[in-house]
């Protein structure tokens, strides 16, 4: 029961963090980027040009929450139910925030800077969709039309959403007959995507220590009880000294590096520390590991067979080829 609550207790604060982010995120784009007339890349810039083409009658948030569902029912069994549910918690939450947020900014924030209200207004959608996607929710898009055409051809995940939304942006040129509207999508699409991209990756960052004192119980005992992190102790050899020496390996968040350094400082100033950046840190302690596991038959290896030779029928691919000759 215990670990149920807990469980639920995470769940709540993801669906928290979810609405705010899908609040700026919206806010973004209802306050600097649909005043300027501009089209972006996903359903939202679907929905952009079928609001300026009805001439603003239309509520911009109708045909994005209509298209996010239609896309949904469409690809209900490709992308899983538990992604459904969430992405369709993500757009009727963005679709809502977004009809509210539109009529109140009939005009761009900052006047007559088009570029500024463009980078600023990629800067918050990115982030918004950044910790949205950080948190496991989806606000819909064309995320699931690459999902879709992902599971049934070659083209990468990343690639097809790359081509949606070059077409959604290109479209945009019927409508305004502005080459600038089309750059200025452009210049969206690629601001947008690096800040959701450094958004969830920072999440996951972490620091690796090396750490080799003479004090090093000293220095494994206070990250145990005042950095709440453990330590692996390694055994290894200095070449010059030809001595006999200890090194701490210690993993642990961005944000608490600092702490580390300054226990190894107060405790031995004149230690080695060498300190790595690590892309992803999980298990214990950290984060959970979050990818799909494809269904695979693991391949059997008979010890009766000695090395080099093949049962009949046996086929091997170029790299055991070269094995099998040697």
């Amino acid at each position: 029961m215990n670990d149920k609550r807990k469980y639920l207790i995470k769940e709540a604060k993801d669906y928290v963090v979810i609405v705010f982010a899908l609040f700026l995120c919206a806010f973004g784009f209802a306050a600097f980027i649909i005043p300027e007339g501009v089209v972006t890349g996903g359903v939202a810039g679907i929905s952009t040009i079928i609001y300026f083409a009805s001439g603003k009658s239309i509520n911009i948030a109708i045909p994005n929450y209509v298209i996010n569902v239609l896309l949904l029912v469409i690809a209900y069994r490709t992308v899983g139910r538990k992604f459904v549910v969430r992405t369709i918690f993500g757009a009727t939450i963005f679709s809502i925030f977004l009809g509210l947020l539109t009529p109140m900014f009939p005009h761009p924030i900052v006047n007559q800077q088009s570029f500024m209200n463009v980078i600023i207004g990629a800067v918050l959608c990115g982030t918004g969709l950044g910790t949205t996607f950080a948190h496991n929710g989806s606000s819909g898009g064309t995320d699931v039309i690459a999902a879709m055409v992902n599971k049934h051809s070659n083209v990468s995940f990343g690639r097809m959403m790359l081509y949606c939304d070059l077409c959604i942006i290109s479209s945009s040129y019927f409508l305004f007959h502005e080459v600038d509207k089309i750059v200025f999508g452009y210049v969206f699409l690629v601001i947008n995507s690096f800040v959701s991209d450094f958004v969830i990756n920072n999440r996951f960052q972490g620091r690796q220590f090396l750490i080799v004192s003479e004090k090093w119980q000293d220095i494994a005992n206070a990250i145990n009880n005042e950095a709440n992190r453990g330590c692996t102790l390694l055994h290894g050899t200095g070449w010059y000294s030809k001595q006999d020496v200890k090194i701490l390996l210690v993993v642990c968040r961005k944000y608490e590096s600092v702490t580390v350094q300054r226990i190894v400082k107060a405790i031995d100033p004149d230690a080695f520390i060498s300190i790595a950046s690590t892309s992803g840190v999980f298990g214990q302690g950290f984060d959970k590991m979050k990818v799909r596991l494809h269904k695979y038959k693991p391949k059997m290896v008979d010890e009766t067979t000695p090395p080099g030779e093949m049962k009949a029928g046996e086929q091997l691919d170029g790299g055991n080829i070269e094995k099998a000759k040697n």
